[in-house]
């Protein structure tokens, strides 16, 4: 397995991460828009994992940004092809982007970032492999809204 960070917009990118996202959720659906904004902006990291032919089979994103309160990065959907589960795939991009989120830091002057991620309860291996990582649950009684238009 490979991982990568993508950097350019195909068809067959598109119609792959679709595929796999809907492994993430029933209601999931990536967008050629929304993947081109993702890779357009320079605060979204898309990385993927890749098999030996090449296709992908597991995918994270993280968001940076900051706040007043310090730099901050969301690691957004986690996801790993349901054939390939069980091969530590979600362990290698997760480390693959605590990798990268290191040399950004040291790039920056070591100023310290916050990361942070959601997972829900029902999915037990991901919620293990995150706390092995380090990651603690916080109670934040985290809220959504989804806003209908185009930005």
């Amino acid at each position: 397995m490979n991982i990568s960070e993508v950097i350019a917009y195909s068809p067959t990118l598109c119609d792959e991460m679709a595929a796999l996202m809907r492994h993430l959720s029933d209601t999931a659906q990536c967008s050629e828009a929304s993947l081109r904004r993702t890779l357009a902006s320079r605060d979204c990291h898309l990385f993927v994992a890749t098999d030996e032919g090449g296709h992908i089979v597991g995918s994270a994103t993280l968001c940076l940004f900051c706040s007043p309160l310090g730099w901050k990065g969301s690691i957004e959907d986690v996801v790993v092809s349901p054939m390939c589960r069980g091969q530590h795939l979600g362990r290698a991009l997760m480390e693959h982007i605590l990798d990268f989120c290191r040399a950004k830091q040291t790039e920056g002057g070591g100023a310290p970032l916050t990361l942070q991620l959601t997972s829900r309860a029902s999915r037990t291996a991901a919620r293990s492999l995150y706390a092995s990582l380090g990651f603690t649950v916080k109670d934040t009684g985290f809220f959504t809204l989804k806003i209908i238009g185009s930005l």
